[in-house]
């Protein structure tokens, strides 16, 4: 497909030029060139309005979000080469990080790959592909992949209702290789079960394996309490740890059964239980059981994907953590999480202190993470820094 120019609207390339890669509908100067003429995922030339060069990228004109920026370099077009190359320079930070196969491969524009996210599970690579412009080079992009790495097996996670804003239909493929759904992963020394085909994103959440680890310089006390435990990294790494016994909270019975699974490959079955439901619920169940715990973990799913969700979402996060720290010991450990980017540090830092308040307690903030760096945060994309965990001391009011 042709290279078209894409030319912008007077004053609209600052932002380019600072770095970011996203061309919103409005910044594209439309009498010039018509967004109805692209094709989605179309290859385009940026250029601002007084032809100063912006970069190789692609476009659709059905989203808001109508083109990106991914070479700015006039003499690498979009090309099976400047994927091999983006592969082997993502390949080579994630090679000196970490000692096994198990990692976040491709984070998106962070590598210089908009619209592309790639996780590695040993010789299993699961791809998800989330723009109209990687769709159209998803051959290049695959046949990248297997020349640099030689997985035995691939698998198009394409199920994200974030294709839906591009057009795109969504569902899962298996690219190359016969995989079994279940797979082993390794993390801080204690082996997962995890299914690459059907798990929530892309079955196991990477992004946290950092802040797990830190669990380690707080001690996690006889009692934790897990919400939204997922598959049981938390849980299980804090009875690694020396916790007596871990309840772990999930709407998933699938899920709570594959804790029970992992629980019991790492002989920790004795110290790990599931309880199934809500989590507003099973917490509000074990406040009027009198529950205590001297460490809590929470790692919600986004409660703000959309800034019309804001209002909402920050009750949610409110009522969460006040319910959270209800259940601690006094002195207790509270590690919360949100992975809406909509939701800034300092936004969730004072929701969080405001729940403390309405429970009548106080918080000692002891750090604070992000994630790994295996997702790597691009300076000037705020967008790619998402998530925030803090590690709170909670003491009774005083």
């Amino acid at each position: 497909m042709k290279t078209q120019p894409l030319i912008l609207s007077k004053d609209q390339e600052r932002r380019l030029i600072a770095g970011h890669c996203w061309i919103y509908s409005n910044e594209v100067d439309t009498k010039a060139t018509p967004l109805k003429d692209f094709q989605p995922g179309q290859p385009v030339a940026i250029r601002s309005d007084h032809d100063r060069w912006i970069g190789h990228g692609y476009a659709n004109p059905h989203s808001l979000i109508c083109a990106r920026v991914v070479s700015r370099d006039p003499t690498q077009p979009l090309s099976p080469t400047l994927w091999l190359k983006r592969i082997h320079d993502a390949l080579a930070l994630r090679e000196r990080l970490y000692t096994r196969p198990f990692y976040r491969l491709i984070f998106g524009e962070s590598d210089g790959m908009p619209g592309l996210v790639v996780d590695r599970y040993g010789d299993l690579l699961a791809v998800q592909i989330t723009t109209a412009g990687m769709e159209r080079v998803q051959g290049e992009i695959l046949a990248a992949l297997e020349q640099v790495l030689r997985p035995k097996a691939i698998v198009l996670r394409n199920d994200t209702s974030v294709r839906e804003m591009e057009g795109l239909t969504q569902g899962v493929e298996v690219i190359l290789g016969s995989p079994e759904d279940t797979l082993p992963l390794i993390e801080n020394d204690l082996e997962f079960l995890v299914s690459p085909l059907t798990g929530q994103k892309t079955g196991w959440f990477f992004d946290q394996a950092e802040n797990r680890t830190r669990l380690a310089r707080y001690g996690v006390g006889r009692r934790v309490l897990d919400v939204c435990s997922y598959i049981g990294a938390w849980g299980l790494r804090a009875a690694a740890l020396g916790a007596e016994q871990v309840v772990c909270v999930d709407s998933s019975l699938p899920a709570l059964e594959r804790v029970a699974e992992n629980a019991a490959r790492n002989r920790l079955a004795e110290r790990v239980q599931g309880r199934h439901g809500d989590a507003f619920e099973v917490l509000r169940a074990l406040r009027e059981e009198d529950a205590r715990f001297d460490t809590v973990l929470l790692d919600p799913p986004a409660f703000i994907k959309r800034r019309k969700d804001e209002k909402d979402g920050m009750q949610a996060y409110l009522r969460l953590n006040r319910l959270g720290m209800e259940l601690l010991e006094p002195g207790g450990l509270l590690v919360t999480s949100s992975c809406s980017f909509h939701m800034g540090r300092d936004v969730f830092v004072r929701t969080v202190q405001q729940a403390a308040r309405r429970a009548g307690r106080t918080l000692q903030l002891l750090e604070t993470g992000q994630q790994g760096p295996d997702h790597p945060v691009h300076p000037a994309i705020p967008e790619t820094a998402y998530l925030k965990t803090l590690f709170f001391r909670v003491l009774p009011e005083f």
